[in-house]
């Protein structure tokens, strides 16, 4: 700048530009992103209150519902890999092994005898994935006897294991289960005539 002297003459300054207030100081940073934004402090908060409804509409039976829900790290509509012995899972298990055997013509109950792999879902309630293999028992449909009860076939003849994919939705505060999806592959007519014959000799 131009600075002018007692005696009229004109003469050059120079001058240091101070940095503007809102600059950022050096060495200091914005800080980092939210990795979930505001919305993960919303979710436990819905979770709690929709626990609350399904537990004053149906009380104790939905509480494993809502502690599956609270203490797991199950993002809604996400599936997310949970343990094949969970109490969900193997109830769901149940449920496709016995809408299984109520559409099939097969003589014999089949149990589910081993489960592989398992998803959930939390979707309107809890969407159950199952990969499952279910086997041939000993008891007859006739009967009607609780699977529990129920052992698998030892005969090699009668002996018969499906690979099945099952997805069972439940519904705690409807206190509903339905099957949205099961697939099985079906008896042979070789193998369906071979076992009435077994059966109708012994």
């Amino acid at each position: 700048m131009w600075r002018r002297r007692a005696s009229g003459q004109m003469i050059q300054q120079e001058t240091t530009p101070r940095p503007p207030s809102h600059a950022e100081p050096q060495g200091r940073h914005p800080p980092p992103c939210r990795l979930w934004g505001p919305h993960a402090a919303m979710w436990p908060a819905g979770a709690l209150a929709l626990c609350s409804l399904i537990l004053s509409t149906t009380g104790d039976p939905s509480r494993d519902f809502c502690s599956q829900i609270l203490n797991s790290d199950v993002i809604p509509g996400s599936p997310k890999t949970i343990k094949t012995n969970n109490p969900g899972v193997l109830k769901a298990a149940r449920h496709s092994v016995e809408r299984f055997n109520n559409c099939t013509n097969d003589i014999f109950l089949f149990k589910e005898s081993h489960i592989s792999r398992a998803l959930v879902q939390i979707v309107k309630g809890l969407k159950y994935m199952l990969d499952l293999e279910i086997s041939r028992t000993i008891c007859k449909k006739t009967k009607h006897p609780s699977l529990d009860n129920c052992d698998f076939q030892t005969n090699s003849t009668l002996k018969r294991t499906l690979s099945c994919y099952s997805e069972v939705w439940v519904i705690p505060w409807l206190q509903r289960l339905e099957l949205t999806g099961e697939w099985a592959p079906r008896h042979s007519a070789h193998l369906t005539g071979q076992l009435h014959q077994l059966v109708s000799s012994t």
